[in-house]
């Protein structure tokens, strides 16, 4: 039926132009209604013909009629788009699958707009206004429509649990706060509402905070990929733009190298035609007097013979073989030996400059934020058991407890001989060669002047002023003495912040990091190297005078 009823609205107030409801309606004379642009543009086109149609019943009108508002039709539009609004509303208003639905409407309920936690029930817009009218029901708790009002029940008593158990963490209701809760904990659910609340604000400016710090990271991380990839298409570019340089310097190279060669080629080519052509000549002038001599020899008449024989012509002076040096077959070849030897020497030039490339090419390197660690379980599991090495003992410091604790003496000890040992500095380095991941703990007791905790290269000198744990750039050194602590490298300083009693170190050898941690309830870094090494490292330790060491054990 209602279906029917739209149908017919539309027949009624459609305009048979645009096919839409009509909009500023008019009536033509033939009784035919339109919107009153649509049949004026209808008309605008017959205008050239002189004649104007009703687009319906095609009657025709001459001259062009003047238009005028149907009011009576305008109005009955007015009131057709009233009834559509107010029904789309109450569509609107009333409960879908997912909305709460109102518990005090019959037949179709609307939308709940409030649930009453006293009530235990939920009431749309009309059903609501008792409770916004009513002084005792005004003091009703009102929440937003919620279908779990009946978990604000306690399945006990059946009151509403309007206090929490602190120490149950559990809503109760205001008999259970008087019987099994009695002794516990309890507030009201208004005030640990107000507290969780407070919370919750902390938690999300936490993660407020957290978001704008990740965002910033994200900006680093998309500026720093900006630059790899312009640092990259920069470097690709320049590489090419040499090795196109480098094509014509080698064409130029090749060219002059050819025209030497043939250059020499026709130096040494004429000297032998020369030489050829000579001995030609000198073949020839031979042959003929060999001829000379066989005719005289042949004669049979003595006196003619004895006769002739004092006018032959001397020989001229030959060019003995001797004298034309035949090189071997090898010519150019000592050419093409020297252009091989160019050839491997730029082979290993690329092929050392392409490792030397990666290897910048490794380096490259993003860190991305990472948190810090601080539990130390995580570091035990890379734990190494470290034991100094008595051949690089300084001769006043005394190893005990397995080589693993170092102290200051007055005394020297008695130790032999031996080129490992530290004859300036009053320091010993482990036996256990470090690579991998790596991590110990040195106790320390600072005496009078202090004690260094640190890694070196075993190449480190032994016997000068340099040999001194961060003196070079063959060690790193943590020195801990009060609150005048530091860290030092290659002889340049870094403060570091104190008082220190127990040092953890964590080595990730191939990731060139080294890090020094102040180990107590928690692992608070003290300095962190981030660099390349190049050799195996040694644990080592500088006493001072008064002072101890001693590395622990952790397994």
């Amino acid at each position: 039926m209602e279906q029917q009823e739209n149908h017919l609205d539309r027949e009624r107030f459609c305009c048979w132009i645009c096919v839409d409801l009509l909009k500023d309606p008019v009536t033509t004379g033939c009784g035919h209604s339109y919107c009153k642009s649509c049949i004026n543009t209808h008309w605008d086109k017959e205008e050239e013909r002189g004649s104007y149609s009703c687009p319906q019943c095609r009657q025709t009108f001459t001259p062009r009629p003047l238009l005028e508002k149907s009011t009576m039709l305008a109005d009955s539009l007015e009131e057709l788009k009233k009834t559509r609004l107010q029904a789309a509303s109450a569509d609107h208003c009333c409960a879908g699958s997912e909305d709460v639905a109102c518990d005090v409407c019959t037949g179709r309920k609307l939308k709940a707009l409030k649930s009453c936690l006293n009530c235990l029930a939920s009431y749309c817009e009309k059903h609501l206004q008792p409770h916004l009218q009513s002084a005792a029901l005004k003091k009703h708790k009102l929440v937003e429509p919620s279908e779990k009002l009946q978990e604000n029940i306690c399945s006990r008593h059946y009151e509403v649990m309007e206090m929490f158990c602190r120490t149950d963490q559990q809503c109760i209701c205001y008999l259970c706060s008087v019987e099994e809760h009695k002794d516990h904990d309890t507030v009201s659910a208004a005030a640990e509402r107000t507290e969780r609340q407070r919370e919750l604000g902390l938690r999300r400016q936490t993660i407020q905070q957290r978001v704008q710090n990740r965002e910033k990271d994200v900006k680093l991380l998309q500026q720093e990929e900006e630059a790899i990839n312009g640092s990259a298409d920069k470097a690709v570019e320049d590489s090419e733009e040499i090795l196109t340089e480098m094509i014509p310097l080698l064409e130029k190279r090749s060219s002059d190298g050819e025209q030497q060669i043939r250059s020499q080629q026709e130096t040494e080519v004429s000297r032998v035609r020369e030489i050829q052509e000579r001995l030609e000549q000198e073949i020839t002038e031979l042959k003929r007097k060999d001829h000379e001599l066989k005719q005289l020899s042949d004669t049979e008449d003595h006196n003619q013979l004895l006769h002739n024989y004092p006018s032959l012509s001397p020989l001229s002076g030959s060019t003995h073989s001797s004298s034309i040096r035949i090189r071997p077959l090898r010519n150019f070849e000592d050419v093409t030996a020297a252009m091989s030897q160019v050839r491997g020497q730029l082979q290993d030039i690329l092929s050392e400059t392409e490792t030397k490339i990666l290897q910048i090419v490794s380096q490259v390197d993003v860190l991305l934020p990472q948190p810090e660690i601080k539990n130390r379980a995580y570091f035990l599991q890379y734990s190494q058991e470290i034991t100094l090495d008595p051949n690089t003992a300084y001769r006043y410091l005394l190893l005990s407890e397995g080589n693993r604790k170092v102290t200051w003496m007055r005394k020297e000890q008695s130790y032999s001989n031996h080129p490992d040992r530290f004859t300036y500095w009053p320091q010993v380095l482990s036996r256990e060669s470090l690579t991998g991941r790596c991590y110990w703990e040195v106790e320390v007791e600072e005496g009078m002047e202090g004690v260094e905790v640190a890694v070196a290269y075993k190449n480190i000198s032994r016997d000068s002023r340099e040999c001194g744990f961060g003196h070079k750039d063959t060690s790193w050194s943590l020195y801990c003495y009060g609150n005048s602590n530091g860290f030092y490298h290659n002889r340049i300083g870094t403060p570091v912040s104190g008082p220190v009693s127990l040092v953890g170190v964590y080595l990730d050898h191939s990731a060139g990091v080294l890090s020094f941690y102040s180990v107590s309830d928690t692992m608070t870094l003290l300095h962190r190297v981030k660099t390349t090494f190049t050799q195996p490292l040694y644990a080592g330790v500088s006493v001072h005078t008064g002072a101890t060491a001693e590395f622990c054990k952790l397994k």
